[in-house]
């Protein structure tokens, strides 16, 4: 499971907000740049790989395998998100930022490139799309963020889209597993048996399930996380906006 971070950044609205907190220097925040705008850049293509594929297909079924490439190569990309925070150029929690970026790795790669059969199931999609709408305004936010000019339209929907969007990726994700574990318990993927000369066993299939379980109490904290961090950073705004 995996949320739009919705940590500090440098156009946090509070009343604290005169006192400037020291950012990356100037090689930093230049890497930083580039490597948002290639972010934005490559969801930027799977969006429109997923547009053209629709028309030219005149159906929703199996897009997924006309972006296949590009969502492995990008969503990959982020766990340099990770570094990032561990280096310390990014104000971020390592353990939270890992376990986001990971979380969509495993689903990538685990899941969705293991289990080709699920594939072509319309949940595949349906996280798919919630990824890539996230992440063109997550990239696209941090991007102006740096550059000190972030127009209000991206806040806003780097702060609103999400109440639809999380949910949505959340769904698709749990189906996609769902959907997997008959092929992971037939084919005995990834699963080790005894006995071996490790005397260890795991059984991926019950993983799986356990990854599952898991969204029952990290879903709802992270939802309402981001719901509180929404009020926080438009809700001042607003008020602003109203006394002015």
């Amino acid at each position: 499971m995996s949320a739009p971070a919705m940590g500090t950044s440098k156009t946090a609205h509070t009343d604290s907000s005169n006192k400037k907190k020291k950012g990356p220097g100037t090689l930093a925040t230049a890497y930083l740049v580039i490597y948002n705008v290639v972010m934005t850049a490559g969801w930027l293509v799977i969006a429109v790989g997923l547009v053209r594929a629709y028309l030219a297909r005149g159906s929703y079924h199996g897009l997924y395998y006309s972006i296949e490439k590009p969502l492995k190569f990008f969503q990959t990309g982020a766990l340099l998100e990770i570094l990032h925070c561990a280096v310390g150029i990014v104000p971020s929690s390592v353990v939270l930022t890992g376990f986001q970026v990971m979380s969509r790795v495993f689903l990538t790669w685990a899941v969705t490139h293991s289990v080709r059969e699920v594939q072509s199931e319309d949940s595949v999609l349906l996280f798919v799309v919630a990824w890539t709408v996230t992440e063109i305004i997550r990239y696209s936010f941090y991007t102006f963020s740096l550059l000190n000019h972030l127009p209000y339209l991206i806040k806003w929907a780097r702060y609103t889209f999400f109440i639809v969007l999380y949910p949505m990726g959340v769904a698709g994700e749990l189906l996609t597993i769902y959907a997997a574990l008959p092929y992971v318990q037939k084919t005995g993927l990834y699963s080790i048996t005894l006995p071996n000369k490790y005397n260890f066993s795991f059984d991926y299939h019950s993983f799986l399930i356990l990854v599952m379980v898991s969204y029952i109490p990290l879903f709802p904290q992270l939802y309402f996380h981001m719901m509180r961090q929404r009020k926080k950073v438009l809700g001042y705004v607003e008020e602003y906006s109203k006394v002015e």
